[in-house]
């Protein structure tokens, strides 16, 4: 088989460069390469674990969402041959491109916890990065009746890097408000140094621990959990004691998995040092295969790993994609732009703009980014899934110009 334009990922982003494509342009032969029969809208997991947002809502049929005209290979992908231009299939058929795009999501490293494969999704072991583990860390939080919550970040990168607390100021809101905060024990373990890894943001939710009375141990790594014994243990990162473990007993853990490149990727060609698709941070254009492209999370790029840099990344890709077919200059430039819509109580929420190196810039030109508002929730609960499934999937190129505004920030 052959096509001229392959996208390998039918996630978010497969999904919208092909709708944005396909709007430019029918005429264009394009294929999707993608497994899975069932979309999931990822960012409102979090908002399931805590009761928020119905699970129902977080998926669709991959059939209603690829566009009219474009080809659906329902296969894996095991190998890329970029000498010659081909994707290998998990039927060990091959299908050759003219152009590749490549945007397969993150892989989840459940195995890389000792234990958790075993126990995950019981014993209080819950985990908002899978939907069904998601509805069960709603039971967890609603069963718990006091004594010790933890809730653990593995080593960036990850998907949403503010997922990890994100459930973690629900569930102690949730706590709050049925009078059982003060008989809980609120911990945090993030393998970080920091709250956040852009400054402006670790400042404003400092206030949201210590609000809560949340526990918080920097530089400890997740790396044993024994569910019948309710045990978890955590190796020191850094400092005078790293390499030691510490052993705590929990009455509930929500678990956040560590996170790398598809190992297909890794095993390629296309892959740096670090594993993940070796791209210009700006143009997205691969470094060594001027055909291919990528974005999303599997990508080289040193942002936030978010749907809204996606939803930013895909103009790029298209308008490069289509430059590098008309042999064009190109005229995209990605700056890294991410948003976290920082979640801190069942009424607030800190939206939280960035771009590459850690530059704050918010869409919004006189509001504080750093303050909590209930419009921000609003935002996260309501707005941004409508603007995902009916915007962004559906190739409607949409944004709101972002830039610096040090005037916003605090002194």
């Amino acid at each position: 088989m052959k096509h001229q334009i392959v996208i390998v990922g039918g996630g978010a982003a497969g999904i919208a460069v092909a709708s944005s494509l396909v709007r430019k342009d029918v005429s264009l032969d394009i294929a999707i390469i993608e497994p899975s029969e069932k979309h999931y809208y990822q960012p409102a997991f979090t908002l399931v674990g805590g009761g928020a947002f119905k699970p129902e809502k977080t998926v669709r049929d991959e059939k209603n969402l690829i566009p009219n005209g474009v080809k659906w290979i329902k296969q894996a992908v095991t190998a890329f041959e970029p000498d010659n231009n081909q994707v290998k299939l998990g039927d060990e058929t091959s299908i050759e491109y003219e152009y590749l795009v490549v945007c397969p999501g993150i892989q989840l490293d459940w195995h890389k916890i000792d234990g958790l494969q075993e126990t995950i999704g019981k014993n209080g072991v819950c985990s908002n990065y899978l939907r069904q583990y998601a509805e069960y860390t709603w039971q967890c939080i609603q069963n718990f009746s006091g004594g010790r919550a933890i809730f653990t970040q593995p080593a960036m990168p990850i998907k949403c890097a503010g997922a990890p607390q994100k459930i973690m100021y629900l569930a102690s809101d949730y706590f709050r408000k049925n009078k059982i905060l003060d008989a809980s024990d609120v911990e945090f373990f993030p393998q970080g140094p920091a709250m956040f890894g852009v400054p402006t943001f670790a400042k404003p939710l400092e206030k949201v621990v210590a609000r809560y009375g949340i526990n918080v141990n920097f530089g400890h790594n997740l790396v044993g959990i024994n569910g019948e014994t309710k045990e978890a243990v955590f190796e020191v990162v850094g400092g005078d004691n790293a390499g030691d473990t510490v052993t705590r007993k929990f009455d509930m853990i929500h678990v956040t998995p560590p996170q790398s490149a598809p190992d297909f990727i890794k095993e390629s060609p296309l892959a740096d040092e670090a594993g993940w698709v070796d791209v210009d941070p700006h143009t997205l254009q691969h470094k060594r295969y001027n055909n291919i492209f990528s974005l999303g999370d599997a990508t080289s790029t040193p942002n936030a790993k978010t749907a809204a840099a996606i939803r930013l990344q895909s103009p790029v890709v298209i308008q490069n994609l289509l430059a590098l077919m008309k042999d064009k200059s190109f005229a995209g430039t990605y700056d890294g732009y991410g948003s976290c819509p920082l979640v801190t109580s069942y009424q607030s929420a800190i939206l939280a703009e960035f771009c590459y190196d850690g530059k704050v810039t918010p869409s919004i030109p006189f509001l504080d980014p750093t303050k909590e508002r209930y419009s921000m929730w609003l935002m996260k609960q309501k707005f941004l899934p409508v603007l995902y499934w009916d915007w962004m999937l559906k190739g409607i190129e949409f944004d709101i110009p972002h830039k610096e505004r040090p005037h916003l920030l605090p002194k």
